[in-house]
């Protein structure tokens, strides 16, 4: 019988590292998204060969024609 009660135990144990790492995670894209998002726009409008223009805020940036 005590076989069973570990084998549940650490199957819960495993489901909350993973919870702690979601919620983790999820935080620090929230904090970083718009910065992010800016990264990828810069990028992408050296790809198209147009200039990034910065906005008031991070990740409201955009791609504007030369």
């Amino acid at each position: 019988m005590k076989n069973l009660n570990t084998k549940g135990q650490a199957l819960v144990e495993y489901l909350l590292i993973i919870a702690v790492i979601s919620v983790i995670v999820v935080s620090i894209v929230k904090l970083l998204g718009g910065y992010l998002q800016d990264m990828m726009t810069k990028s992408s409008c050296n790809l198209t060969d147009k200039v990034y223009v910065e906005g008031a805020k991070p990740g409201e940036g955009k791609c504007e024609y030369k």
